[in-house]
């Protein structure tokens, strides 16, 4: 069958626009296609700095012949109705057939439609699609609608060999393309895949981004290699440099000593950020070295020499800057510059970054003493951890922050678990980032993410369905992570409470000032927002209990990829009365255990069973039964037994959870197992007698008690 070929060729795009722009036109082409019947065997897309190609194999030559009834009216419907019609089906009365449901006559219209040669459609759909290709930013061409990233040069599109003809953006598509900017001379001409691919290889254009991104991977290990060093690894800048370079070439440059002394990760970002340089290192000490890997697009005579001259020379002017700002920083100590923060709004309604220090210090030493850790130097620790947003390296250099507090921290002389927790107050940023392993840093990093927490829940900046501005679900997780990872056991609703506390009195000092410097008129005002308790937590605020809500729903995020069941969080969580993570989760992983046994799976099936009756009955009578059961109005022996081994289980259940036991309080309840079957296999809850009736129900009542002191099985599914 044959195959269908787009190239479009452009100025260069940008790298970071590539790969999307290719998975959008596959997208269009494929999805248009399909819509018109137009079946295929596959369809791949290529992205590269100057083009961007499609290529669909297995295409018919024409779509298939459609065959298509339409209802009508009735034969003796109104004239007018007939006539709107046949207008609609585009047929007349004579090419309709009649036809009798039973309950009389009516039109019904055969319209066959023979299909159109595919390169007919290739050439009607293909302006309209490439006009509907999404870019983040794009530009107008002069004197057309027409918008898209760069101007177009050529249009490459064949179908079975010939040319499909259409028009975009003034652009006239044809059989021809160009190869490399500089190697390659003269026009290409391609009128299939194969063709077009090999001829693009010799004209120095390698069409796939995986095979650029693994020529430039190897030939930098290789060269790295060769000078007794090693890659230091970079996927993102990996991907952005394949999608600079149509024919990569890896070349090795020096960094002059005097830069040395600059931390390796100020020069690491230098050359990344703004020259797009792998950065190297000695294996044997871990250091980085006075090397750089760059990747040119060219094939130079002279073996790159120049290049990589020219390279040296403006990574000098960069490295200067980044040097001199160094120099100029460790002026001035990391403490004294805490007073300028007060210039640095953090958010309107939060007040200023010297505010928000202020409640992460009393924070972080709130959550110090409770874990453990050296209060002193937690509150040190959270004093300084935005300090370095004052400096010049971290304005130049924003992702820096914290990794240049710990830098200049260490220069004034701070202890250096002092000055590590100003590094790692940050962590854990995403899902692969390591999560602080000492004390100091684990009470910095959680009072900061709890700040980010109550206070944009405080002042309603919550996140939706759809949005995250604040990157609350980023902290969430945080928070959870260290909590988790590094067991730390806290009460979260407590934090909750004096984070908001601190919160009302930052909100109370930002208006005062809006009305002093507004003549006494009111700005705004966020009062304290309280919720009826719930959780089994005393009067606690509307915002503390949703971010716990908030936090449990991240839980069900963070612990998915473990194997953990939602539905088992929320049976737990339900309960009330827990905010510690730790205990939470060793509580869920000890349920999840038990119900994959046979005793956990029956005995669920049973509590079903109990609750469904009590709400049938509790429905019909209109009342709750949820009062002890009389055991002198127990008859049988099934029944008698329950209610003994429920009052044993319920006292055993309760220490054991009291105690943190959670394992050997599913195995209490494992053993309710046999008279709950017994009960329900002899005993007849509905009995004739109403006081019977009664005091069973209220015995199943007494079972939906006693288990929920593990959890509220009515959460669990299945």
């Amino acid at each position: 069958m044959p195959d269908f070929l787009l190239e479009l060729l452009s100025e260069e795009i940008p790298a970071r626009m590539q790969v999307q722009a290719a998975k959008d036109l596959e997208r269009l082409v494929v999805g248009a296609l399909s819509d018109r019947g137009l079946l295929f065997e596959a369809a791949q897309g290529f992205s590269g700095p100057r083009r961007l190609t499609l290529a669909i194999t297995g295409l018919p030559v024409k779509q298939p012949d459609v065959s298509e009834e339409k209802k009508g009216p009735r034969v003796n419907a109104p004239e007018k109705a007939i006539e709107g019609f046949l207008r609609s089906a585009g047929v007349s009365l004579a090419q309709c057939e009649r036809r009798d449901d039973g309950k009389g006559e009516f039109y019904v219209a055969v319209i066959a439609r023979k299909g159109r040669p595919t390169a007919e459609v290739l050439a009607e759909i293909l302006p309209e699609l490439l006009a509907k290709l999404p870019w983040p930013k794009s530009m107008r061409f002069p004197g057309s609608p027409v918008r898209w990233v760069r101007p177009l040069h050529s249009i490459l599109a064949t179908f079975d060999g010939e040319v499909v003809p259409f028009e975009f953006a003034g652009v006239q598509s044809g059989s021809t393309t160009r190869g490399h900017r500089f190697l390659s001379q003269g026009e290409i001409f391609a009128r299939r895949f194969e063709d077009y691919e090999a001829a693009l290889k010799a004209g120095h254009v390698i069409l796939d981004p995986e095979e650029r991104r693994e020529i430039i991977l190897h030939e930098a290990k290789q060269k790295a290699f060769a000078l007794g060093l090693e890659l230091i690894p970079d996927e993102g800048l990996l991907n952005e440099v394949a999608g600079l370079a149509e024919w990569p070439v890896v070349l090795i440059g020096t960094i002059e000593d005097q830069f040395m002394d600059v931390p390796p990760e100020i020069l690491q970002t230098s050359m990344r950020t703004h020259q797009k340089y792998f950065s190297l290192r000695d294996p044997k000490t871990g250091k980085m070295a006075n090397r750089f890997a760059v990747v040119a697009n060219m094939i130079a005579e002279d073996g790159g020499k120049e290049i990589v001259a020219g390279n040296e020379r403006v990574l000098r002017a960069r490295l200067s800057d980044a040097k001199f700002f160094w120099d100029q920083d460790r002026n001035t100590k990391l403490a004294d510059r805490v007073e300028a923060l007060k210039a640095i709004v953090f958010h309107a309604k939060l007040g200023t970054q010297y505010e928000r220090v202020e409640r992460i210090e009393a924070l972080a030493g709130e959550i110090a003493e409770k874990i453990g850790a050296d209060v002193v130097k937690a509150k040190r620790a959270a004093r300084l951890s935005k300090a370095d947003l004052t400096t010049g390296v971290v304005g130049e250099f924003p992702e820096l922050q914290g990794v240049m507090g710990r830098y200049y921290a260490l220069h004034d002389g701070d202890d250096a678990e002092i000055a590590d927790a100003i590094r790692d107050h940050y962590k854990p940023a995403g899902p692969s980032d390591a999560v602080p392993s000492a004390p100091v840093s684990m009470a910095a990093a959680l009072a900061d993410k709890l700040d980010q927490l109550v206070g944009f829940f405080v002042v309603g900046e919550k996140p939706t369905g759809s949005s995250d501005p604040y990157a609350l679900r980023r902290a969430a997780l945080g928070t959870i992570r260290v909590m988790l990872e590094r067991g730390i056991r806290l009460a979260l609703m407590p934090l909750f409470d004096l984070a908001e506390n601190l919160i009302q009195q930052s909100i109370s000092a930002a208006i005062k000032r809006e009305n002093e410097k507004r003549g006494g008129s009111r700005v705004f005002a966020i009062g304290r927002a309280t919720a009826p308790g719930r959780r089994g937590f005393e009067d606690p605020s509307l915002p503390a209990l949703e971010i716990l809500d908030f936090m449990a729903d991240r839980l069900k995020v963070a612990l998915k990829e473990k194997g953990t069941r939602h539905d088992l969080i929320d049976a737990v969580f339900s309960l009330g009365n827990e905010d510690d993570l730790v205990r939470l989760v060793a509580r869920v992983e000890a349920l999840q255990e038990f119900l994959k046994s046979e005793d956990g799976a029956n005995l669920l099936t049973a509590y079903k069973r109990a609750a469904n009756i009590l709400k049938a009955e509790e429905k019909k009578d209109k009342t709750s039964y949820d009062g002890a059961p009389d055991p002198d109005a127990l008859v049988q022996p099934e029944e008698k037994a329950l209610f003994t081994e429920l009052a044993v289980a319920s006292d055993l259940i309760k220490a054991e959870i009291e105690r943190e036991r959670f394992v050997e309080a599913m195995g209490v309840m494992a053993r309710l197992r046999g008279p709950v079957d017994a009960f329900f296999d002899k005993v007849t809850v509905n009995d004739k007698d109403a006081g019977l009736r009664s005091n069973r129900l209220l015995l199943l009542s007494r079972l939906r008690a006693v288990m929920r002191q593990v959890a509220d099985f009515s959460k669990v599914e299945g």
